[in-house]
């Protein structure tokens, strides 16, 4: 009998563990690129039944809305609704090609699982992706390259306009004017897989005024991984 009462001790401890799960954190994401941009990054711990996005399933309204136009509004929501605690735009815009941002983050209740997303521009509907990764318990500094994920709600044409959900074409905010061309045609080839899945890059060209795409294939072109995400649990 006292056997078995240690034994349920020992559960309800862990279970209590489990429960009040707290975790103070530095979260710090790169861009690895070389010549692409990322709009305002919202990274969200957040328990482990709740997902931001879903690879292999249609995109949900507030992804399109982040990989069409950058907009974090729904992603915000969500996180709120949910109760998670978040990180939003901590780099106070766009993040720069090879720069860095990072800020703190006190984690509560069962918020367990690290997701990071954000758009990255010039691109139809491409946006960086960490989906649920477990925050670790002990103390440390961890990495995690991470890749860009096609939201396929848009094709990729790679003309430049869009920014609205259903609206075609690229976005392209100030820092990128002079560096993205006008007057393509549009890339040829029909993009048939309407889930979110891995995207295959940009193509571009070498003409800013005529061609199949506005992007430049010495500047836009890119492989993934996109970015690096370093959390350091204290």
């Amino acid at each position: 009998m006292k056997r078995l009462n240690k034994i349920s001790a020992a559960a309800l401890l862990a279970f209590a563990s489990q429960q009040s799960f707290a975790a103070d954190i530095t979260v710090e994401i790169q861009n690895l690129s070389h010549g692409i941009y990322i709009t305002p990054i919202a990274a969200v711990a957040h328990t482990t039944d709740a997902s931001l996005f879903e690879v292999g399933e249609a995109a949900s309204t507030e992804i399109q809305m982040l990989a069409e136009g950058g907009n974090l509004d729904g992603i915000t929501t969500i996180g709120t609704s949910i109760g998670a605690d978040m990180i939003v735009n901590p780099a106070g815009g766009l993040l720069a090609p090879g720069m860095t941002t990072s800020a703190d983050l006190m984690t509560t209740g069962d918020n367990t699982v690290l997701s990071v997303v954000a758009m990255i521009v010039p691109s139809n509907d491409a946006f960086i992706g960490l989906d649920n990764w477990e925050i670790p318990a002990d103390a440390g500094t961890y990495t995690v390259y991470v890749n860009a994920y096609d939201a396929g709600t848009e094709a990729n044409d790679e003309i430049r306009g869009g920014g609205e959900p259903g609206t075609p074409g690229m976005p392209v905010p100030p820092p990128l004017e002079d560096m993205v061309g006008t007057g393509g045609s549009g890339v040829a080839g029909a993009d048939t897989n309407a889930a979110v899945h891995i995207h295959r890059g940009t193509i571009g060209d070498d003409s800013l005024t005529d061609g199949a795409s506005d992007l430049n294939n010495t500047v836009h072109r890119w492989l993934n991984p996109v970015a690096k995400v370093t959390v350091t649990v204290r």
